[in-house]
């Protein structure tokens, strides 16, 4: 087999020796034969051992991506339909396949290319060259691996528009893969309808990884007056209101976001107990909390506030701040609902901003569970970036 060779330097390569998945540029000693970016070479230690392949961008500083651990593995249509396969069998066994992200990149082995399935649409991100590539090959197996189970699509959509692809020396791409269809597309997860529009909507259109968590809020709304902060399209707010609350209000500065959470709580017929609010979270707390204004759960699930370590000290000023702000207007015996989706605000880190922020409030934090994205998304150890989620739901109570 011909391929070029990435050979590191010595020292070097400890995290995929760990298991991980990716070889950064100043890992590397030299290059061996001719290669194009997007090509799968081979990767060898400094003393020639063959650690296996991925393919190389010279353009990132993620220089080779992991593909597989085997010497001479052969990576063709068969190679992907096989890992597309298994990626389909884990989702059958571990949660409702309805919608669900059906690929995740490096947790299943086929670094760089995200695949989400809403009811009978498709969508794809491609983040990285080599993947690019093989995304039609990738695409054409999810399809038929589907269809073996009944299951047919209707449509495909790409939201390869992410600024990342500039660092891979790629255009950001967005449109359809093959026939247009509507891009409104409804689906059901915990008993709420949404319409999630998969070509306006951020990234993939609706963010499933917190499915699991969503449902965990059910048995602490019922009857409840409840705030969502960073609703988005209203997930938490509409799983809230579909669990029996009395009240809920979801705040998100896009009013983009905010119609479309209005039009999914028309959709569910609870427009009359859920509603939104345009406005900035940050300004929206201190205000309530000057009104005297109190409630029995306070959701925050606010975007990422670090995308790299470089920000992480700011990040965690923002954390403490809406974590301070919202314990409180929790009433005595009520419920926080936090998390942090960046990957960088790391778990132990988060807990810590979490214990400053309840000092600061003057509350104590009774935890009642932690959780992590849903298994669609999976965490695979030593793969480092793929585990990103942390979620808290904590009783708050006033000093004793």
């Amino acid at each position: 087999m011909d391929r070029a060779a990435v050979i590191l330097k010595k020292g070097e390569g400890r995290t995929i020796k760990a298991g991980g998945a990716w070889i950064y540029d100043n890992e590397i000693d030299k290059i061996e034969g001719d290669f194009e970016n997007g090509d799968v070479v081979e990767v060898r230690d400094f003393d020639g051992y063959c650690m296996g392949c991925g393919y190389i961008n010279t353009n990132s500083r993620i220089t080779v991506r992991m593909l597989s651990r085997k010497k001479n593995t052969i990576i063709d249509e068969t190679f992907f339909g096989q890992r597309v396969r298994e990626a389909w069998e884990y989702r059958r066994q571990t949660i409702d396949t309805s919608s669900c992200r059906l690929i995740f990149g490096e947790a299943d082995f086929l670094p760089g290319i995200v695949v989400d399935k809403f009811a009978d649409v498709l969508v794809v991100e491609s983040l990285a060259l080599g993947i690019d590539r093989w995304k039609s090959v990738i695409v054409d197996a999810v399809k038929k691996v589907l269809e073996e189970d009944g299951i047919r699509i209707r449509g495909v959509y790409e939201r390869s528009d992410a600024k990342v692809r500039l660092q891979e020396g790629m255009e950001r791409s967005k449109g359809f893969l093959g026939e247009a269809f509507d891009t409104k597309v409804e689906i059901l997860e915990n008993g709420v309808k949404y319409l999630v529009d998969v070509a306006e909507g951020q990234k993939t259109g609706f963010f499933l990884d917190q499915k699991n968590n969503r449902a965990a809020i059910h048995r602490f709304c019922k009857g409840k007056k409840v705030l969502d902060c960073f609703t988005h399209t209203g997930s938490f707010a509409l799983n809230a209101g579909i669990a029996g609350a009395e009240s809920v209000l979801g705040v998100d500065a896009s009013q983009l976001a905010i119609t479309q959470a209005e039009e999914n709580a028309r959709l569910n017929h609870l427009e009359d107990r859920v509603k939104f609010q345009c406005a900035d979270v940050f300004e929206v707390l201190p205000e309530l909390e000057k009104e005297g204004e109190k409630f029995d759960v306070v959701i925050l699930d606010p975007p990422a506030f670090t995308k790299s370590r470089n920000s992480v000290k700011n990040a965690v000023k923002g954390y403490r701040e809406i974590n301070l702000r919202g314990l409180k207007l929790v009433r005595d015996g009520g419920f926080l609902v936090t998390c942090s989706c960046s990957h960088f605000m790391e778990q132990e880190l988060f807990a810590r901003t979490l214990r400053e922020a309840a000092a600061g409030a003057h509350r104590r934090l009774r935890q009642v569970e932690f959780r992590t994205q849903a298994c669609d998304h999976p965490i695979l150890w030593a793969a480092e970036q793929s585990y990103y989620l942390k979620f808290y739901i904590f009783q708050v109570v006033e000093e004793r």
